[in-house]
C-alpha cells in the first residue's frame, strides 16, 4: 500500500488476520488508518511497525486498540516474537520503548530479563 487510505480500503476488502502498518504514511497517518481498519475490520490485529522511537506516540498508536509497536531498527529480533503474541491476543513492545509503554507489553525474554535488571536498578533494589 503507497497511504494509509488505500490501506484502510484493502483491509476492509481482504479482512486480513494481521495488519503490519507504520505511523508515517501519506494521505492518511498510520494511526487514525488504524482506527478507521478497527471500525472496517474489527477481527484484523494490527502491528505497527515504525522508525518512530517516541513513547507518546507508541502509546498513542497502541491506543487504537493495536496488539503491538516494532522499532524498525529492532525488528531483526522482535519482528516475529511480536506477530506471534499479536496473533495470540498479547501486546508487544519493543525493548527500546518498553519501560516507557510497558503496561501489559510482552516482550522477548532475554529483553524481558535485561527489562527487569533495568527496572529493579532504578529503584535501587540491585
Amino acid at each position: 500500500m503507497s497511504d494509509g487510505l488505500e490501506a484502510v480500503l484493502a483491509a476492509a476488502r481482504l479482512q486480513p488476520d494481521l495488519i503490519l502498518l507504520d505511523i508515517g504514511l501519506p494521505t492518511l497517518n498510520g494511526i487514525e488508518a488504524a482506527r478507521r481498519m478497527h471500525e472496517r475490520s474489527p477481527k484484523s490485529k494490527i502491528l505497527f511497525v515504525s522508525e518512530n522511537r517516541y513513547p507518546d506516540i507508541a502509546e498513542e498508536a497502541l491506543a487504537t486498540g493495536a496488539g503491538g509497536y516494532v522499532v524498525k531498527s529492532e525488528a531483526a529480533s522482535d519482528l516475529m516474537p511480536a506477530v506471534e503474541a499479536v496473533l495470540r491476543g498479547k501486546q508487544f513492545v519493543s525493548a527500546s520503548l518498553a519501560g516507557h509503554v510497558l503496561a501489559t507489553a510482552v516482550v522477548s525474554s532475554a529483553q524481558t530479563m535485561q527489562l527487569l535488571c533495568m527496572v529493579l536498578i532504578n529503584l535501587g533494589l540491585m
